[in-house]
């Protein structure tokens, strides 16, 4: 893919409009690409000198791992996001990365980072856009576990999916594929595997959202925003992507 049709190169021109140079240089970040099987990881927390990786093709997860072996997934990566950059700014990764589907990604060293930022500024600012809106991202995350119920942190989470995808070209307003499995979904919203399953039907049967053999499709997307209460200014996209 050009990398002028990149999802990371889409991602960021929608805050910084990159030049010709500053395309150049996001295309060297490419230049390390490999591609990684389901269950592969590759950030491991507590890792020296490891890489980071930007994602080019399918879907990943950021986790923590707690002493009794339970797991926390702490977001979902997609095309256009970075895996494990703080491993390469941190002296030990404070988190694990793995691939949930097969995946396409791009390794990257510090080296290549500071370089590429000093080089083009513009496109140190899009970065830093970027890791802003994950942190906006983990905010909303915590007021999900914290304060909404099963059904409302379920559709706010996957409205914030699609608005992700979207932003990318792999989602709209109807829907997007998604590979998750529903053990995946609860360890990422602190439910359980017969709690989200209970959450879903009951989703499908008000009329409102249906997730089945991959696919999620938004079926009253109005509903479900007030629902959720979904306001999706945190990603600072311009305009009403879902609505």
């Amino acid at each position: 893919m050009p990398t002028t049709e990149s999802p990371l190169s889409r991602k960021l021109s929608a805050y910084v409009a990159l030049g010709d140079s500053d395309l150049a240089i996001l295309a060297g970040l490419h230049r390390r690409r490999r591609s990684f099987l389901p269950g592969h990881e590759l950030v491991h927390e507590g890792q020296r000198d490891a890489s980071a990786f930007i994602l080019a093709d399918g879907w990943a997860c950021s986790y923590k791992l707690l002493p009794g072996g339970e797991r926390q997934i702490v977001d979902i990566q997609v095309p256009g996001d970075f895996l494990g950059l703080r491993s390469i700014l941190f002296r030990t990764s404070d988190h694990s990365v793995e691939a949930l589907t097969r995946i396409e990604a791009s390794e990257v060293l510090a080296a290549d980072v500071l370089d590429a930022f000093s080089t083009s500024p513009r496109l140190a600012t899009a970065v830093l856009w970027a890791i802003s809106r994950d942190e906006a991202m983990v905010v909303e995350h915590l007021v999900n576990l914290g304060r909404r119920n099963a059904e409302e942190r379920t559709a706010h989470f996957l409205l914030e999916l699609a608005a992700r995808l979207k932003l990318v070209g792999r989602g709209d307003s109807g829907g997007f594929d998604c590979p998750l499995t529903q053990y995946q979904l609860a360890d990422t919203l602190g439910l359980s595997a017969v709690h989200i399953n209970r959450v879903l039907r009951q989703l499908r049967e008000e009329g409102m959202l249906t997730f089945q053999n991959g696919r999620v499709v938004f079926d009253d997307v109005a509903r479900l925003c007030d629902l959720a209460q979904f306001d999706n200014a945190y990603l600072d996209h311009d305009g009403p992507l879902l609505r």
